[in-house]
């Protein structure tokens, strides 16, 4: 199996690179500078010409809080685009995997929102993420649709990175704890899609799905988990999120229910306290 994968330097794109190469997987990554999301021709071009057996788009507009002020290129490069890439995707026969978001709900209740309950995005960045999901969707091949959450790894600006720079200087820290949700390790979202492409290429039938790391937490609860993993004596107070405004709305609730992958492809939900141990080994914040 060979992959084309678009991404280089984001958090799933890195591991994906990775856990290629620990698995002999053949793969060509594109860079930004190679493949610009902005430019669907482009990227459609490089999917028509390609000699790979399976599409992983893992580059996506990300900035939650700038898509509020730049809604334009959020939707290019979430929405259109994809869907332009599905498509020539399809034209080839080639599954395309496309890595979204819990940010396509509205955030509301308690319950692990399941792939087919009502989708109602609060903010730009879910309304592009949801776009693209709908695009890729009506194009009508054989995809997958990859929701996660909550995403970390020892590779760019991700919570861990953040709380671990804090306790630097800081022996105390408010953090919101009314959001809940499945911190995912990156490392194991890779894993997954490698794992999904082979079935794929074999010919098995792909659809939205669900992967988050379980037991679900509050930011406040994983900063402390952080914390104490790390050996940092940082008292963090629980706040609300009235507390914390942000430009874009946060969901309260971003449980995800990921039993339909666990039924269809044997893939049952990460322990994120694992993922943590291993990402505080691999930044050397433990032994």
């Amino acid at each position: 199996m060979k992959l084309l994968i678009f991404g280089t330097t984001g958090q799933v794109a890195t591991e994906l690179a990775e856990v290629s190469r620990h698995n002999r997987v053949e793969f060509a990554a594109l860079s930004r500078a190679q493949a610009d999301l902005a430019n669907p021709a482009q990227c459609a071009d490089l999917i028509a010409h390609t000699d790979a057996d399976a599409i992983i788009n893992a580059a996506a507009y990300t900035a939650v809080d700038r898509a509020e002020s730049e809604p334009d290129l959020a939707h290019q490069i979430n929405g259109t685009t994809p869907g332009i890439m599905a498509r020539a995707a399809a034209d080839r026969g080639l599954p395309f995997l496309h890595v979204s978001t819990d940010y396509v709900f509205d955030g509301s209740g308690d319950n692990a929102r399941s792939t087919t309950d009502p989708v109602a995005p609060q903010n730009v960045y879910g309304q592009s993420k949801l776009a693209g999901e709908d695009a890729i969707r009506a194009v009508g091949g054989n995809h997958i649709i990859l929701r996660t959450s909550w995403v970390f790894s020892a590779h760019g600006s991700n919570f861990v990175r953040t709380m671990l720079r804090l306790a630097e200087s800081r022996d105390a820290l408010s953090v919101v704890d009314d959001q809940i949700g499945g911190p995912t390790p990156a490392r194991d979202i890779a894993e997954t899609l490698l794992t999904l492409a082979r079935a794929m290429t074999d010919g098995q039938q792909g659809g939205t799905y669900h992967y988050t790391g379980a037991p679900a937490t509050s930011w406040a609860g994983f900063a402390r988990e952080i914390f104490a993993a790390a050996g940092h004596k940082v008292v963090v107070t629980g706040i609300p999120t009235l507390d914390y405004p942000t430009p874009a709305v946060r969901p309260l609730n971003s449980r995800l229910d990921c039993s339909k992958l666990a039924d269809d492809f044997g893939v049952c939900q990460p322990q994120w306290q694992a993922g943590l141990a291993r990402v505080l080994q691999q930044l050397g914040a433990i032994a």
